[in-house]
C-alpha cells in the first residue's frame, strides 16, 4: 500500500461522522472504538506525511557539527552530487551518490566563502529589478 492511498483512508476513517455508522450497528461502543481508531490511523499516517516531507526537502540536520560544513555543491544527476567539503582549515573535493561517498582530491588551495560567484539566477534577478526600475 502506497504513501498516499494510506493516507486517504486515514483521512476518511477519521473524518467520517458518527452517525453514518448507527443504523449499520446499533452499538455506541463500536462507533467509538471505529472513531478511535480511525483517529490513530489518520494521526500516524500525519506524522509519516511530515516525515516524508521533510526528508524530501533535505532539512539540514539539527545537530551541531563545529569543524565540518560544506561549502559550494552542485548536482550532476538525479541522485548525484560534487561537494566541496571543509573540514578545518582543509577542503576536500567529494563525489556523493546514494551509495557511495568518493573523495577526489585535496584541494591544494581552499576556495574561501567570500569569494563565491554570484549564481546565474540571482544575477538574472538583479538584472530583471534594474529594468523594472528604468521603465519606472
Amino acid at each position: 500500500m502506497n504513501l498516499r492511498s494510506f493516507f486517504s483512508t486515514s483521512l476518511l476513517l477519521g473524518f467520517l461522522p458518527q452517525y453514518a455508522f448507527a443504523e449499520a450497528t446499533k452499538s455506541g461502543a463500536q462507533i467509538d472504538w471505529l472513531s478511535t481508531f480511525g483517529s490513530l490511523i489518520f494521526v500516524v499516517g500525519f506524522i509519516f506525511l511530515l516525515a516524508w516531507g521533510l526528508k524530501r526537502m533535505k532539512v539540514p540536520s539539527l545537530v551541531n557539527q563545529r569543524g565540518l560544513s560544506i561549502v559550494r555543491q552542485i548536482g550532476v544527476g538525479n541522485r548525484e552530487r560534487i561537494m566541496i567539503v571543509q573540514a578545518g582549515e582543509e577542503q576536500f573535493l567529494v563525489g556523493v551518490t546514494s551509495q557511495s561517498i568518493q573523495l577526489i582530491s585535496k584541494l591544494e588551495s581552499p576556495l574561501s566563502l567570500e569569494d563565491e560567484a554570484v549564481g546565474p539566477f540571482s544575477s538574472q534577478l538583479t538584472q530583471l529589478l534594474k529594468k523594472n526600475d528604468k521603465k519606472v
